[in-house]
């Protein structure tokens, strides 16, 4: 490929020699040879222990840098990936590394405006509405004690325990677990056995596991005795203006004010989904129209860029990406391979969007770019110093500019 360039840079003479007398010092200073000090051994009696290959690899980590920047003048690309490094050849007299350098791939920019695409229009439904209405009052619904027997709906505070073949079923006990009917947590059988059941009332279920329950109770019968603590019912709110007050809408007094501002909520959300659907279709089509030709080494690259944002996902959830891992049965490799279409996807679309600002000739000044980060420092809560730390430069600020604005155009030209 045209963006690849490998690089043989030999480092050898007086800059090799003195990697391997510094490499020595380092060494010298870490083993025990019988007869000296740690450190004052002479480099032939260190030799003679150890040999000279055990100094190379040091010797090597002092001399990469300079090798690196060598390869980097003669290759005149800048890497977008890590660059693959291989060790040639290696010796008392010289090594030599071989650097392959990925660069930017060539992208040659098709059709991205006029592509004969229609945004839909947003519309709210009354059955959307209804059913948005019906989720705020679910939300903002009062749990209370009930008096009475357990009804469908309602939770049930409940003692259990299990029996299996007469005996205790290991993880079948639980004392005042808070059973909502309905919601099918417990096998079948078991919800609709505490229905009609009163505060105090000890009932026995005899019940059946599951065909496809685990392997070892899996079509077993089962006995249940449970017994009823406590009944809780939802109290719905009604639609009034202390509802909507409570909600902060202070400026609300009807039903139809309220169902008028829940349906404008819909409708700018619906706009906003709608708006992101055709920014992807714009994307999706001018990409096709693009012609690129993208390394596997760019891909796996984003690959564990996206696996890296997914583990401090986890992290942030307090899951271990290995737990993650065990729990679900999944591997690195299944992992990897389940994120590659998108990967290359966000790869392909960021090459579109890069080169659309080339085509554009899209640029912000410095103060632009200041500006820019004091809004967004303002948005976040948080100082431009901790947003400059966060996103590494104003020059990363400034591309991600470049990158909205490029959005913008293939937007307003579709």
């Amino acid at each position: 490929m045209k963006n690849v360039k490998e690089i043989t840079i030999t480092i050898e003479g007086e800059d090799w020699q003195k990697a391997l007398d510094k490499s020595f010092k380092k060494r010298n200073k870490e083993v025990k040879i019988d007869g000296f000090r740690k450190g004052a051994a002479p480099k032939e009696i260190y030799v003679k222990n150890f040999g000279l290959e055990s100094l190379f690899m040091d010797a090597v980590d002092f001399v990469m840098d300079e090798a690196y920047q060598k390869a980097l003048e003669e290759a005149k690309i800048m890497p977008v990936v890590e660059p693959k490094l291989d060790i040639l050849e290696i010796n008392e007299n010289k090594v030599t590394f071989k650097f392959t350098i990925i660069g930017q791939p060539e992208v040659t920019l098709g059709e991205y405006k006029k592509l004969g695409l229609k945004k839909s229009k947003a519309k709210v439904s009354k059955e959307e509405l209804d059913a948005e209405v019906k989720r705020i009052r679910d939300q903002f619904a009062e749990i209370a004690p009930k008096e009475g027997k357990v009804e469908n709906g309602n939770t049930a505070v409940i003692d259990f325990e299990g029996f299996v073949d007469g005996k205790a079923l290991d993880g079948g006990k639980g004392e005042n677990y808070p059973l909502e009917i309905g919601s099918h947590t417990f096998i079948p059988g078991f919800e609709e056995g505490v229905v009609g059941m009163s505060v105090g009332e000890t009932k026995e279920l005899n019940l059946k596991f599951p065909d496809d329950y685990v392997a070892d109770l899996k079509g077993k019968e089962v006995k249940f005795n449970v017994t009823v603590r406590e009944i809780k019912e939802r109290i719905i709110p009604e639609l009034n203006e202390d509802f909507y007050q409570d909600l902060g809408y202070d400026n609300i007094k009807t039903e139809e004010e309220f169902l008028s501002e829940v349906e404008s909520v819909l409708l700018e959300r619906k706009n906003a989904e709608i708006e992101d659907e055709f920014v992807d279709q714009c994307l999706e089509a001018a990409s096709k129209n693009m012609k690129v030709e993208i390394n596997p080494e760019i891909i796996d690259d984003e690959v564990h860029r996206m696996i890296h944002q997914f583990e401090e996902q986890l992290r942030m959830q307090g899951i271990k990406l290995d737990d993650y891992m065990k729990i679900t049965g999944m591997t690195h490799e299944k992992l990897h391979e389940q994120m590659e279409p998108e990967a290359t996807k966000r790869v392909k679309y960021r090459y579109l969007l890069e080169a659309i600002a080339k085509e554009e000739k899209i640029d912000f000044t410095e103060e632009d770019v200041k500006a820019r980060a004091k809004e967004m420092a303002d948005n976040y809560g948080i100082t431009e110093e901790e947003l400059l730390d966060a996103y590494g430069s104003l020059e990363v600020v400034k591309y991600d500019m470049k990158m909205h604005k490029a959005i913008e155009i293939l937007k307003d030209n579709n």
